[in-house]
């Protein structure tokens, strides 16, 4: 089977780093690929994530599927174009990516179908929001509706903050939505759909403030486990009949075609689970500590959601865990350089850790930084104590000019 990833994060190295292990495969690209995706797969680094460019770049190559790895291209409507062109892909096509691409349109969607989820409002009007905001008490929560990269959310207690943010982002033609702060712990949970059946697999949590403890801006996450050991059983099963149940039933009454992934970002909360928020494709960093962990072909997964087979498939899970630190340019979540040369990368054993790339380039033998999260390395053993001394070990050694990682990765486990 011919594969192409579409992406050039660390998530698209994860995935093709574990469709490399399938051999079902007979030919693996990635669009446009890192330094990393090049040791494994044939980068197709002139396509970019343009949808004409990968819809003929997959027609070129014969591909039998398409695995789109970040969220703008699926909101684009790469899906639809690839589908008509009669190319299978894995995601959802433009409407569907809405559950996304617009909080507005999410949030309106768990309201109309029993999804617990944080109260809310949403603005388009500058002005209203302020009334609002100012003429409120208690804690709120300012989200950017339209994609942001994981950084359009605004955690303050600070009104001017928050009504400055959500004018700038009015001003750019977006609306805003003000949740109620919610208080818990968060999970990350990932459905598998072929449109009609689907399948959940374990539950990551990642951590997404950039300073210790969860103090900071919010970042696209800094560090990532799976499983989640204080996740207990009836709060699974809640999740699931709560949350995951309503959420599908919903989209297919909604007429929401869905054949890919789907992130169910959670609040545990005293009361229950609440939905945060949705997203279309697998989450980064999750996806670098859930994948190493799936014992079964992945190419046997996404052929069953590309043929309907999704009910009779069953993946195997491995008993070890994994813990994820991400490797972070200097300045990152704010301004940030590019171009610095990386200094080292340990290679280890992978059932011990594993280094993905995000970005990165190759330029005259030496790899260099193309972003401000640079390196997920990944940790694997029989426990969280296991997989975190294996992550940091192996990350200390992947070094460049200004390089720096979050030191509390699994701090509900170990302590700060």
């Amino acid at each position: 089977m011919r594969i192409l990833v579409v992406g050039s994060g660390a998530r698209e190295h994860a995935i093709a780093w574990k469709l490399s292990r399938s051999n079902r495969i007979s030919g693996l690209f990635v669009a446009p690929g890192n330094a990393g995706t090049e040791a494994i797969a044939t980068n197709l680094g002139d396509v970019g994530e343009n949808v004409e460019q990968i819809v003929r770049a997959a027609s070129d190559q014969r591909i039998d599927i398409v695995v789109v790895g970040p969220e703008t291209p699926l909101a684009n409507g790469i899906v639809d174009e690839l589908e008509s062109a009669g190319i299978a892909a894995i995601g959802p096509g433009r409407a569907s990516a809405r559950m996304e691409s617009s909080k507005a349109f999410s949030k309106a969607f768990m309201e109309r179908y029993g999804v617990p989820t944080a109260a809310f409002r949403t603005f388009d009007d500058a002005a209203e929001l302020e009334q609002y905001l100012s003429d409120s008490t208690g804690r709120f929560v300012v989200k950017q509706s339209g994609l942001a990269a994981g950084k359009g959310v605004l955690e303050t207690d600070d009104r001017n903050a928050m009504i400055e943010f959500g004018r700038q982002t009015i001003d750019r033609g977006d609306q805003v939505v003000v949740e109620e702060h919610l208080v818990g712990y968060e999970v990350s949970v990932f459905g598998v759909s072929d449109g009609r059946s689907h399948l959940l697999l374990p539950a990551c949590t990642d951590y997404k403030k950039a300073g210790v403890g969860g103090s900071g801006p919010n970042t696209g996450g800094m560090g990532a486990i799976c499983p989640v050991p204080w996740l207990d059983a009836k709060t699974w099963d809640r999740i699931v009949a709560e949350v995951v149940e309503p959420t599908y039933r919903g989209m297919s009454d909604a007429g929401l075609t869905y054949r890919g992934i789907l992130y169910f970002g959670i609040m545990v909360t005293e009361d229950g689970p609440r939905v945060l928020e949705y997203n279309v494709r697998f989450g980064d960093p999750e996806a670098q500590v859930l994948l190493p962990l799936i014992g079964s072909d992945l190419v046997d997964l996404f052929d069953a959601m590309v043929t309907g087979s999704i009910a009779s498939y069953a993946p195997t899970i491995s008993n070890m865990s994994a813990l994820a630190v991400v490797v972070a340019a200097p300045g990152y979540p704010s301004d940030y350089p590019t171009g610095l040369p990386v200094d080292t990368i340990p290679g280890f054993p992978d059932d011990e850790a594993l280094v993905f790339h995000a970005s990165t380039s190759r330029v005259d033998g030496t790899i260099h930084t193309g972003g401000g999260r640079c390196f997920t390395v990944v940790g694997m053993g029989q426990g969280l104590l296991n997989a975190r001394a294996r992550a940091y070990r192996a990350a200390k050694d992947v070094t460049f000019p200004g390089s720096w990682l979050r030191p509390d990765v699994g701090g509900r486990v170990f302590g700060n």
